[in-house]
């Protein structure tokens, strides 16, 4: 079998993925503001502290933009971006065609959330889909070893 070939794409903040997110915030504050409508109680102060906190700190880590260059070498994933991650791998959060929520895991390191968007770069999109969900090729270290079988010995799972 063979892997998905080495691509890299740039990945910079995102319209369409910051819209999705507004709508979605929006639509839960009109719920909450619908739920509490005049009768104002502590419970109501709640949730409306809380709607409006999420909203903040949307905004505020919104700016936080994600801009860099996402790379795939054939096994892992690379990441130039501000949290740069060298060895990851990757797994979809959200695939809406022209749009993917992508996360980076990389042992002993916080995952790395990304909107990859079609229009950053057209020409690539397919080759970096193709990237994101084929399996890596196996390693010597991801292979088991003769003695596996031997009583006693760990069972991998995967």
């Amino acid at each position: 079998m063979h892997s998905a070939p080495a691509v890299s794409f740039p990945v910079g903040p995102s319209r369409v993925a910051r819209l999705l997110l507004s709508t979605f915030w929006l639509a839960g504050a009109i719920g909450v503001s619908a739920s509490v409508g005049t009768d104002v109680d502590g419970r109501a102060l709640l949730l409306l502290a809380s709607v409006l906190l999420a909203g903040g700190m949307a905004w505020r880590f919104g700016e936080y933009r994600h801009a860099g260059l996402l790379r795939y070498d054939g096994q892992y994933w690379s990441w130039s971006g501000p949290r740069p991650h060298a060895a990851a791998r990757a797994r979809v959060g959200l695939d809406l065609q022209a749009l993917m929520l992508l996360q980076l895991v990389e042992p002993g390191r916080p995952s790395c959330w990304l909107w990859l968007e079609r229009r950053a770069d057209p020409a690539r999109w397919t080759a970096v889909r193709r990237a994101v969900y084929s399996r890596a090729p196996a390693t010597a270290a991801d292979e088991p070893s003769s003695d596996a079988s031997a009583p006693g010995a760990p069972s991998s799972f995967r």
